[in-house]
């Protein structure tokens, strides 16, 4: 299965997928990182961290998206083909 990208040239929809897997582990990391620098440093910039985690959050719900669309695309060229 395969997918344009911007610049006219056709990238496998797997390389896709992998490059949301990627960034929803990234995404999850910096929470994490996030939420433990909050919970073991009184210190803490309480601001920042929990502007860190709301974009995480949407950086993983954004990348969930791209799966989710990558997976509908090759849903629907099965069924084109079939």
């Amino acid at each position: 299965m395969c997918g344009k990208v911007g610049n006219g040239r056709v990238r496998p929809m797997s390389d896709l997928m992998s490059t949301a897997l990627a960034g929803l582990n990234a995404a999850t990391q910096r929470f994490d990182a996030s939420a433990k620098r909050v919970v073991s440093d009184k210190d803490a910039d309480l601001p920042t961290e929990l502007v860190t985690q709301k974009l995480s959050e949407i950086e993983f719900e954004a990348n969930l998206n791209v799966m989710r669309a990558a997976d509908r695309m090759m849903k629907r060229t099965l069924d084109i083909l079939a």
